[in-house]
């Protein structure tokens, strides 16, 4: 893996919630590399529902503030792609400002995104 960080979806965290190798393997390499992951706050307002165990794994990630360069990347992905949801907008341009790479439960969706951010890689848990 060569990249400079990792930004979570939603399913992401419910993967690594639920103890999914496939999310918890990922995980563990950025750990372990201490490359970034961070969680755009929309993500986390998505899945936090709250108690001591997601508070827990909320630890092992870097939460993103919504910034307006941040709003206004997620705002022209949705108009050039119709039918792009806000959160995964925000998640590619949050990604797409560190080129990075996204894993998600939400493959096609996301995937359909690099159309528009070019230099993201999206990754599937």
């Amino acid at each position: 893996m060569s990249f400079s960080g990792i930004t979570a979806d939603t399913g992401f965290l419910v993967g690594v919630e639920r103890s999914k190798q496939r999310a918890l393997l990922p995980l563990k390499i950025a750990i372990a590399r201490r490359l970034p992951i961070s969680v755009p706050v929309a993500v986390l307002a998505e899945w936090w529902r709250g108690g001591p165990r997601q508070a827990k794994i909320l630890k092992a990630f870097e939460v993103e503030a919504m910034t307006e360069r941040l709003a206004r990347s997620a705002g022209e992905a949705i108009a050039a792609l119709p039918g792009t949801t806000v959160v995964d907008a925000i998640v590619m341009a949050s990604a797409a400002a560190r080129g990075g790479v996204v894993y998600t439960s939400d493959f096609d969706d996301l995937s359909r995104l690099c159309a528009h951010f070019r230099e993201v890689r999206v990754l599937s848990v």
